[in-house]
């Protein structure tokens, strides 16, 4: 990437629309944009047929050929540096969403001396420009990747700079720690005095505790991000792809009375409480009777183990079955767990406690770290209980979000790894304190503490580093 070039590319997606934009971005994006524009009804012998553009102000115009030919009626608008998204001049052309106007667009913007920008590259040059940080600027590509409006809420905080301002204090205690102890080595024979080392512990510890929050956050906020997987499994005719179509809201699966109608693995996204969550409909578990539903079955227990959430499904109506019990005691083990107690329309020969009992030990450790594993009623046939199911399966799986109005947590794995980082240094001075070293050698660790932090906004980055988070941007952004 090339920073004194103009660059240009079309920003809206592929394919035919009401409105296609092409942007320009640069030194020259003024002058390109003045050459493929005509005022409206002017000719091309007129002194007036270039748009007098304004910043900030939109112009409409004409976007003509080689020849003066009238392609299409555009909008024009011009952003004047630096107060712009790239911190350049910028010029946003908006015509007819056509892929052929819009492509003949971008084809008189090169020939006029742009280039085809990188993906990424506007929002690199706005980085590159001091418009946003780096966090900020990996936001951006969050927010345009959000799926659901919860997570369109978490970029746009962290558009609006939530990470760094959560590091801006930690870091500038921390730098004043740093220079405190700098200034105690350098003018020692002054009479600067040697902070103590509970002193220093104690400036240390609120540091610490504030990146490790941060860094935790990340559990929570990986989920945002990359949302949930769940998978239903349980005994043939137990009500599975019913449920499955009710949490969907939609008739998804199949459904028959016939054991073994699902052989494979049927999966659908919902929102629920603002996360995507992966719905998993599965194999009925029982003795395979051939080699298709015996590949059923096991591709049941991969989904059950690869998911971050098993929702074991039982027959209230029927008593518990051998079955049953070998499903609970495989999968209790593997992570998280919801068991469903179906049918709940008919007379019920199941009890919850029942089932609390056959999970057994573990179980029992769970209750003890006050973690149970829920057990509700159900009827996929009458939708009874289907809202509470959705409420069980979000406080299951992501108890900080359930009824939580939060949305400053970290996201972004990059960030995550920095802050460990910064916190391994921090480790390593306090065990450098407890051990006397000189304070020389106590800034080795400090400075190693606070690189991470300057890398997590991109105050010391590496090309090399710039390069893999904006190629991963869409081109036209």
């Amino acid at each position: 990437m090339h920073a004194d070039e103009t660059i240009a590319a079309i920003a809206t997606p592929a394919g035919r629309g009401g409105i296609g934009i092409v942007r320009l971005s640069g030194q020259d994006a003024l002058r390109i944009a003045r050459l493929l524009l005509h005022s409206p009804g002017s000719d091309s012998g007129s002194p007036n047929k270039q748009p007098d553009f304004e910043p900030w102000r939109v112009r409409l115009a004409e976007l003509t050929d080689e020849q003066g030919n009238v392609m299409d009626r555009a909008l024009a608008t011009y952003f004047q540096k630096p107060r712009s998204y790239t911190g350049e001049d910028m010029v946003e052309i908006s015509c007819h969403g056509s892929p052929v106007v819009l492509d003949f667009l971008l084809g008189r913007c090169l020939a006029a001396g742009a280039r085809l920008a990188e993906p990424g590259e506007f929002t690199m040059r706005a980085f590159l420009n001091g418009r946003m940080d780096l966090t900020q600027a990996e936001a951006v590509r969050d927010l345009i990747d959000a799926q659901t409006l919860y997570q369109a809420q978490v970029a746009a905080r962290q558009m609006e700079g939530a990470v760094s301002r959560r590091l801006a204090p930690l870091k500038k205690h921390l730098v004043d720690l740093i220079s405190l102890l700098e200034a105690g080595i350098d003018f020692a024979e002054d009479d600067v005095s040697v902070l103590a080392t509970p002193v220093i512990e104690a400036r240390l510890a609120p540091v610490e505790q504030g990146i490790a929050q941060l860094a935790d956050s990340f559990r929570t906020g990986k989920l945002i991000r990359q949302g949930l997987t769940l998978a239903i499994v349980g005994r043939p005719n137990v009500g599975k792809s019913s449920l499955f179509n009710c949490l969907l809201d939609q008739d998804r699966a199949i459904v028959t009375a016939t054991p073994g109608t699902t052989r494979d693995l049927v999966s659908e996204t919902v929102e629920i409480g603002g996360l995507p969550l992966r719905f998993v409909d599965t194999a009925g578990i029982r003795e395979a009777f051939d080699e298709a539903e015996a590949i059923g079955i096991r591709k049941s227990y991969e989904a059950a183990a690869d998911s971050d959430l098993a929702l074991i499904v039982l027959d209230s109506a029927d008593e518990l079955t051998q079955e049953d019990r070998d499903l609970m005691a495989r999968l209790a083990p593997l992570g998280k767990l919801l068991v469903v107690l179906n049918k709940s329309d008919l007379p019920r020969r199941i009890e919850r406690e029942t089932v609390i009992r056959e999970i057994g030990n573990c179980a029992a450790e769970r209750d003890s770290a006050g973690c149970p594993v829920p057990v509700l009623s159900v009827s996929a046939l009458r939708r009874e209980g289907i809202a509470e199911l959705r409420r069980a399966i979000l406080e299951t799986a992501a108890p900080a979000l359930a009824g939580a109005s939060e949305t400053q947590f970290l996201t972004n794995v990059r960030q995550e790894r920095l802050l460990r980082e910064s916190l391994a240094a921090f480790a390593a001075a306090r065990s450098g304190l407890a051990d006397n070293i000189p304070h020389e050698m106590l800034l080795l660790d400090l400075y190693n503490a606070l690189r991470p932090l300057d890398a997590i906004t991109g105050e010391t980055t590496v090309e090399d580093i710039l390069t893999n988070i904006f190629s991963t941007f869409c081109i036209g952004k």
